[in-house]
């Protein structure tokens, strides 16, 4: 059996699930074939001597071409998630299914895609880590990056009314720059969002992406290749998965 094109170091995270939602996409459309490895982020094993080797960052996604056409090299290491977005759609995507050929649509995608990047990832993953894990309780610095989370939800909320999706003529196609950002935007909850409501367009958006098997079947990695070693951690990694999914 020939070995998969892909080598994808990842995790349960949002910047995981972007990468592997294109990748199960790109499999549906091309065929193309990947294997990942659950990193083991609580033991940090993303900052340890071979990952670095990897991603100097010691973050996840990695995503590992064992093949690169486009390199020409035997192997090509890639890391950031937008960016190995734009490498699969580049370099695979051969149809334009999920990117745009159009150098206006192209440069369209490009700004939602570095919105999210710059804007909704980062400052979410903050209201994250100040809501659910910082050490000590911190309202202004809550309150700073859950208004802000909101802030950028009303600006997806603008930018979607009439449309189904962030790019293309229409009411758009399902692109990269979906998959950069929705993500992020379906763990509002788990960011300290209370609710959705004043933004309807985002929440319809969400449920659209969300429809997708190819999406469903890449929001599930990695969690569908882990065993739990009792039943109080399939209830963890259960409960996990549904906070990530928005649905707790």
């Amino acid at each position: 059996m020939d070995q998969p094109q892909f080598m994808l170091y990842t995790y349960d995270t949002p910047n995981g699930v972007k990468v592997s939602s294109y990748l199960e996409e790109l499999k549906d459309v091309y065929g193309l074939t990947y294997e990942f490895h659950c990193m083991n982020l609580l033991a940090h094993e993303q900052k340890s001597d071979w990952f670095l080797k990897l991603n100097p960052n010691g973050r996840v996604p990695v995503l590992v071409d064992r093949k690169s056409k486009a390199n020409k090299r035997e192997e090509y290491i890639v890391f950031e998630s937008a960016a190995i977005l734009l490498y699969l759609a580049e370099n695979y995507d051969t149809l334009y299914r999920y990117h745009f050929e159009d150098p206006a649509l192209r440069s369209d995608s490009l700004q939602w895609i570095f919105f999210s990047h710059g804007g909704v990832g980062p400052i979410q993953g903050q209201a994250h880590h100040f809501v659910r894990y910082a050490p000590v309780d911190i309202p202004y610095a809550k309150k700073r990056y859950l208004d802000e989370t909101k802030r950028l939800y009303g600006v997806l909320n603008t930018r979607l009314e009439g449309r189904e999706f962030l790019v293309g003529e229409g009411k758009g196609k399902y692109s990269i720059a979906d998959m950069n950002c929705v993500p992020w935007v379906r763990c509002w909850e788990w960011a300290g969002v209370d609710s959705m409501l004043p933004f309807p367009n985002v929440v319809a958006w969400m449920q659209r992406i969300e429809a997708r098997p190819a999406f469903q079947r890449g929001a599930d990695v990695p969690f569908h290749s882990e065993l739990p070693k009792n039943e109080q951690e399939a209830k963890e990694k259960i409960e996990m998965n549904q906070i990530w999914q928005g649905l707790k």
